[in-house]
């Protein structure tokens, strides 16, 4: 009599809740290595980056998505639909709620979305997640979990710690259980299938981010014109040149960027260069430069240009 062979799933998680939430975060701890940025800022994520967990029994496809929230320019409607159209394509939500902020009106907004996706044609099954519980003590907690319950009728509640590791395994199991039976659907050692370019860009815009005033985040753009190799360089000894334009709306935030003397673009630019070569893995020659495309988010010809 042959022993049947263990089930494996394979299927597509995406990660929702309002910005600021922990979902990039969170998606790297799963993932095991950093394939979304992160920064105390709001609205961070702009593309849904997909990161890839690796487990003898499944492969769990993680969608991180930018933060619902109400719009108040084109760009923010743009995301929120990107957000709308990811979630009737996943098999399991997972609600992203930090534990160091009350349920609020952001996240009822949210809520309210998705009992429409699980009384949706699929029935898509959501998992609230409460994450930051490295920031609350045991009581804080526990009166959160209870309005987290209150807010909707969930397949399960998860808390969590993204930069501590807790219950990240235990989260996974989770998100697997929901997921069909079925093959790996990308190679083993994959990690994300996000281009190189796109992975470059968010590693210059989360350095641009650091340590700038309210205003900048919602703002800022980052387009990589090119990654090169150096041709004349020895093989030994490879360099690769990665030009990249940042763009800004106003002037006034084009000096931000640059700082005093250039000072803050050279930090910035020491920042992105140790992810943008851990990324390639090999030498980086990064070329910057900041240039004011104005009020791009309220214009679809630029929105469209810079890939919104």
């Amino acid at each position: 009599m042959t022993t049947p062979a263990p089930e494996h799933r394979s299927g597509f998680a995406c990660f929702v809740g309002r910005p600021n939430a922990g979902k990039s975060t969170l998606t790297n701890a799963l993932v095991g290595q950093k394939v979304a940025i992160t920064s105390g800022r709001p609205q961070t994520t702009r593309h849904t980056i997909r990161g890839i967990v690796h487990r003898d029994d499944a492969q769990l496809i993680l969608v991180d998505t930018p933060g619902l929230h109400r719009p108040r320019t084109l760009l923010g409607e743009r995301l929120n639909l990107l957000v709308r159209d990811t979630l009737s394509e996943v098999d399991v939500v997972a609600f992203c709620l930090p534990a160091d902020q009350k349920v609020g009106p952001g996240d009822r907004f949210i809520a309210q979305q998705l009992a429409d996706v699980m009384r949706g044609r699929r029935g898509t099954p959501v998992v609230a997640v409460v994450t930051k519980t490295d920031l609350v003590d045991r009581d804080t907690l526990a009166r959160h979990l209870m309005s987290v319950d209150a807010l909707g009728d969930w397949a399960d509640i998860v808390p969590v710690s993204g930069v501590e590791g807790f219950q990240v395994d235990t989260l996974a199991d989770v998100l697997v259980s929901y997921l069909p039976e079925g093959p790996e659907l990308y190679p083993g050692g994959e990690l994300t299938d996000e281009p190189e370019s796109v992975m470059v860009a968010e590693l210059v815009r989360e350095a641009a981010l650091e340590g700038v005033r309210d205003e900048l985040p919602h703002s800022l753009a980052v387009v990589v014109d090119e990654i090169t190799p150096r041709e004349d360089r020895d093989p030994a000894n490879p360099l690769v040149d990665v030009r990249v334009n940042i763009f800004v709306e106003r002037d006034s935030q084009k000096a931000i960027v640059i700082g005093k003397g250039g000072s803050r673009l050279r930090h910035v630019g020491t920042e992105a260069r140790r992810g943008i070569e851990a990324l390639l893995g090999t030498k980086v020659y990064l070329d910057m430069r900041v240039k004011v495309a104005k009020d791009w988010q309220r214009d679809p010809k630029q929105l469209n240009r810079l890939g919104f």
